[in-house]
């Protein structure tokens, strides 16, 4: 189980993340997505123990995040992730193998069956030669070659072709079947829906919320029905040979149906419209939200 408790992290003065505070149990998957300097990858390093917080704790299992012991069951992937470009991916991966003490010939089964389960055929090519989609699988395998519990991922997929994008959030998804914590950020909202348990959106540095999807779609969300008439009725839109016209409950809508009856026509059919990830994000990380002040200090990350 990871816990953050009010951690505020300063560079020379400039506030990147203040007073987060949130949990993961085990086995979950926690998504963190914001804007581009909302805080996100700021928290992501110091989860992998890579920053010290100005102040207050995180702790995984218990123990410091950066403790030696909590990093050795760990997996970290960063957005950027440059590897040693002369290397083969199968010494590579035994590099990295011999840096946790993980014996060479469990090294050589686990590194085996890791890109076996990525579709990685050319093993002893050199990682120079090989494309982004294939070095980031490469990324994603340095990541489990010391078999962690808890995985972080910053931006998994992060410019990747839709192809490979999705066999990543497919293998991110499996990971989390086996038991394993994750916690990762993603600027793809539909892949943060697809995988993730639940939810924390931040901005300016802060956690503006959390949740479950339901959660935070009950929370912060709005379900809207769009209308459908075969006549004008008042506030509707032409939309073919009918009118739309959007409402927000049952009242609403029974308006709009004795209104196409007294004009003479019907009601012809009724859309229900869920409120999206992305509409959540808009309205709770928007600076023009009610209440939604900036907080003190510059943010990074």
């Amino acid at each position: 189980m990871i816990e953050v408790c009010d951690l505020r992290k300063e560079y020379g003065g400039f506030v990147a993340v203040e007073g987060s505070s949130f949990r993961v149990d085990r086995g979950e998957v926690f998504g963190i997505i914001g804007p581009n300097g909302a805080g996100k990858t700021t928290t992501l390093k110091a989860l992998a123990g890579l920053l010290e917080p100005t102040s207050g704790t995180i702790t995984i299992d218990g123990k410091r995040a950066d403790s030696r012991e909590t990093r050795r069951l760990l997996g970290f992937l960063p957005e950027e992730s440059p590897l040693y470009e002369e290397m083969s991916p199968r010494s590579y991966l035994r590099f990295f193998a011999d840096l946790y003490d993980v014996p060479r010939d469990v090294a050589d089964d686990r590194i085996g069956r890791t890109l076996d389960r990525l579709e990685l055929a050319h093993r002893d090519r050199a990682l120079g030669d090989m494309s982004k989609g294939m070095k980031r699988k490469v990324a994603i395998a340095r990541s489990l070659v010391n078999d962690p519990d808890v995985l972080i991922y910053d931006e998994p997929a992060s410019g990747l072709d839709p192809l490979t994008t999705k066999y990543i959030i497919e293998f991110t998804r499996e990971l989390a079947a086996e038991g394993r914590t994750i916690v990762f950020s993603a600027h793809n909202l539909y892949h943060v829906e697809e995988v993730c348990d639940r939810i924390a959106i931040m901005n300016e540095g802060r956690i503006v919320t959390e949740g479950s999807l339901p959660e935070l779609k009950s929370t912060h969300g709005e379900t809207v029905y769009h209308v459908f008439t075969t006549v004008e009725v008042p506030d509707a839109t032409a939309e073919g040979d009918r009118y739309r016209r959007t409402v927000e409950d049952m009242d609403e809508l029974d308006a709009v149906r004795e209104a196409a009856i007294d004009r003479g026509g019907r009601l012809e059919d009724v859309r229900t419209v869920e409120p999206s990830l992305e509409g959540l994000f808009l309205d709770v990380a928007s600076p023009e939200r009610p209440g939604g002040e900036k907080p003190p200090g510059a943010t990074e990350g």
